[in-house]
């Protein structure tokens, strides 16, 4: 009786989020994306403050090339934002969206 009087009013939503599976699934979501995000923002940050506050070492050429330390930099950006992506990519495929899958097909199959 209590547990029917503590979930009648709520949602489906309301109701799967409490289970164990969502939360389980939650804290694993997040162990890979705020690792992953804070070491993103660290060196985009890094990277603003150098251009803006170490104009010598950024504009330092590599060799006799025209390619600057800056550049190499800022080439890095978008090289860092695929490898995250396909870091991404290969450890929901492996690991996580089996797990999302079993959820949802217990949620459909009016479980929670």
């Amino acid at each position: 009786m209590a547990d029917t009087a503590e979930t009648a009013g709520e949602t489906p939503y309301q109701r799967v989020e409490r289970s164990e599976e969502f939360q389980d699934l939650r804290r694993r979501f997040r162990r890979f994306v705020f690792p992953m995000t804070a070491l993103f923002l660290v060196w985009y940050f890094a990277y603003v403050l150098l251009a803006n506050y170490a104009h010598g070492f950024m504009s330092a050429r590599i060799g006799d090339s025209a390619i600057t330390v800056g550049l190499l930099f800022g080439l890095g950006q978008f090289v860092s934002t695929f490898v995250i992506t396909m870091l991404y990519a290969r450890w929901a495929n492996n690991s996580f969206d089996a797990q999302a899958g079993a959820l949802r097909e217990h949620i459909e199959g009016g479980d929670l």
